[in-house]
């Protein structure tokens, strides 16, 4: 129960009085309450009870002051849990952060790790068995099997497709086929650092398709990074070893095919695709890929996928099954860890992180390969590196709205 308190203005005494029982419930221990009024003389007043002992008392120090009861001495600790929680929730936050950040770091070292893998292992497949019609069929239908474990073992969620939206994504399933089988055909003509310095004109395709088909017109900052990125590829090429025109031509054609790809999400996916996130989307293109892709490969090249084709080709059948197997893994998981790195950061970061990945591939590949390169190819194709990255910071720069 609470103490109450009352104030007796009166000097007069009180008589005495007994308080009432309650049932049968313990008596009361002393209380002591003091209180302080203004008054011209000090009048001391007490009562006595059973079980019970008032003390009140006046003064004219001070006006009242508050009450020193005992439901107030546990305030203090109050207080000092509920600082312990902020601190606790503070240092929470602080190693969500920390791993969030070790992850994303992860992400991206994965990111560059298959993707170089996949190069290496695709050219030397490439060099030995000249299908890559083929071989674009074999990575479509490993990633399909790999789809479809995730959604049977639940790894990823299935998604509920409608006949719509499938419609809407055959499109970009065509020109997603036509990206890859260009780049595995300059792979398999020229140099891997090469083919990924001519890919370095992607933003040049990007800045022209959007231009075209979505009306975007570019900033001057955007139209200026493309400059170096033209120059530096023109001087790479110039001064290429090997180079030649259907290695040249099919990796500009990768990029057409690329930049269409994102240009067609743009336009035809806005209302037909807000229930589908970037993985679930990729790997609805990578399913339909392989459905279009497996017969047109067998009416152009046959089935030459086979242990006694490449045996009567004189080819090392394991080796060659192993290397195809590792890049077509390796080229799945890269793009799959590409969207999962888009989803926890901006477009601009990740173009960034994607112009970093093209330099490791090239890097590696020259070291690997043991790639002849002189000095004016180097200049242009870090001239033409430098440019990507330039284009990545200048994209975010939207021009100032006119005042009316």
């Amino acid at each position: 129960m609470q103490s109450a308190a009352y104030s007796l203005s009166s000097p007069c005494s009180i008589p005495s009085l007994k308080p009432r029982k309650f049932g049968s419930r313990a008596g009361f221990q002393p209380i002591r309450v003091s209180s302080s009024f203004a008054a011209p003389e000090r009048h001391e007043h007490s009562v006595s009870l059973p079980n019970r002992s008032w003390r009140l008392s006046s003064s004219s120090s001070l006006p009242l002051r508050a009450w020193n009861l005992v439901h107030s001495d546990s305030k203090p600790d109050r207080f000092e849990v509920r600082a312990t929680a902020a601190e606790s929730a503070g240092e929470g936050e602080k190693s969500g952060s920390l791993v969030k950040t070790l992850e994303l770091g992860l992400l991206f070292g994965l990111w560059y790790l298959f993707n170089i893998y996949f190069n290496i292992y695709n050219k030397q497949v490439l060099k030995v068995f000249h299908y890559p019609v083929t071989i674009s069929a074999v990575q479509f239908a490993v990633g399909t099997i790999i789809v479809s474990l995730m959604w049977m073992f639940n790894l990823y969620k299935k998604p509920k497709v409608s006949g719509e939206q499938l419609v809407a994504i055959v499109p970009l399933a065509l020109v997603h086929i036509l990206g890859n089988l260009f780049t595995n055909m300059s792979l398999g003509k020229v140099a891997v650092s090469f083919t990924h310095t001519i890919k370095a004109m992607e933003p040049f395709f990007s800045v022209v398709l959007s231009a075209m088909f979505l009306g975007e017109l570019p900033t001057l900052w955007v139209v200026g990074s493309l400059l170096p990125i033209v120059g530096g590829v023109v001087l790479a090429s110039v001064t290429e070893a090997s180079f030649n025109w259907p290695g040249f031509w099919t990796a500009m054609a990768s990029n057409l095919a690329n930049q269409s790809r994102n240009v067609l999400s743009k336009k035809l996916m806005v209302k037909k695709e807000e229930s589908l996130d970037n993985i679930t989307l990729f790997s609805i293109i990578t399913i339909m890929s392989f459905i279009l892709l497996a017969p047109v490969a067998i009416f152009v090249e046959g089935i030459k996928f086979t242990p006694a084709y490449m045996q009567s080709a004189g080819l090392n059948v394991k080796e060659v099954l192993v290397r195809s197997l590792l890049a077509a893994l390796s080229f799945h998981a890269y793009q799959q860890v590409s969207y999962m790195i888009l989803q926890r950061v901006s477009p601009v970061t990740h173009s960034v992180g994607n112009c970093v990945k093209r330099v490791v591939v090239i890097v590696s590949s020259v070291i690997f390969f043991k790639t002849p390169v002189s000095l004016i190819n180097s200049l242009g194709t870090g001239i033409a590196l430098a440019g990507v990255f330039l284009y990545s910071r200048v994209k975010s720069i939207k021009p100032k709205a006119k005042a009316a």
